[in-house]
């Protein structure tokens, strides 16, 4: 009968053997590591209520202990892909490496989440990611200026799913495949360049500009009558709001009464 049934069983068993790992018995976490990620799972955090340990972490500072100087960052992307990092033109796993430290040493990166696993249990794990916590926000920011309303909404709900079936060990299935495909298109125009500035733990939006930006400022400013007529705004509300009304209109025809209740203004009078 296998008799490793915890964590300190294999360390115990490890140690007994001269098998080099890492792991103690105090520092007893459980870390899994690749380029883009480190996960700590087991130990203090097996209780939900249970802070972090500092001393756990290592690919970021904390937060409290980060330069107390903003540092200003720029990434380009290139169709979606991270390409140059402050106008350096690097590798993706050499700018993904340099960002690390860079975005590291400003607290940035930690993210400790309660999982729902394939087989139903809950599982608590601190992941730290801070060149993927950097690129996730700067891909954002350059999305929302280059794809239009509805391909970003659903591209959201794509993001879930693919999420979901990676996390549940599907890659080889068609469905990643497909979603892939729809992917790639919407990243055709993401193209360009954004600005963040790191400061202990956040991440805040600086800039950002494309050639292929959809937003135009004299768009933006309402201002001039020859791209935004005020006018037009009477027809359009009546008609977004025109099947609330026909809703409405029928309750009342059938001898009911409409859900609308005019507001009651005189209850937000002042004395």
């Amino acid at each position: 009968e296998w008799e490793i049934k915890s964590r300190e069983d294999a360390i115990r068993y490890a140690q007994k053997h001269n098998v080099p790992i890492s792991q103690t018995e105090k520092d007893i976490y459980s870390r899994d590591s690749n380029i883009f990620h480190l996960s700590h799972e087991g130990g203090v955090l097996e209780n939900p209520w249970n802070e972090p340990e500092e001393r756990m972490y290592q690919l970021s500072t904390s937060p409290e202990k980060a330069p107390d100087t903003p540092e200003y960052t720029e990434i380009e992307f290139d169709q979606g892909n991270p390409v140059a990092l402050n106008g350096e033109r690097l590798s993706a796993v050499a700018l993904f490496t340099r960002l690390n430290t860079l975005a590291g040493r400003h607290g940035i990166g930690r993210a400790d989440i309660v999982e729902n696993r394939l087989v139903g249990m809950k599982s608590r794990g601190v992941y730290e990611t801070p060149a993927g916590t950097v690129l996730m926000h700067a891909h954002q920011a350059l999305e929302s200026i280059c794809l239009d309303k509805h391909t970003m909404r659903y591209k959201d709900s794509v993001a879930v799913k693919y999420a979901e079936l990676v996390y549940n060990g599907l890659w080889f299935c068609r469905l990643r495949e497909a979603l892939d495909a729809f992917v790639r298109v919407t990243q055709q125009n993401i193209t360009g360049t954004v600005r963040l500035k790191l400061y202990e733990g956040n991440i805040i939006m600086a800039g950002r500009k494309s050639p292929f930006s959809l937003y135009r400022e004299d768009y933006a400013s309402f201002g001039e009558e020859d791209v935004y007529n005020q006018k037009d705004a009477h027809g359009f509300i009546q008609l977004f709001g025109l099947p609330l009304k026909v809703e409405a209109l029928l309750a009342i025809d059938g001898g009911g009464e409409s859900r609308y209740r005019k507001p009651d203004y005189a209850r937000f009078k002042r004395d």
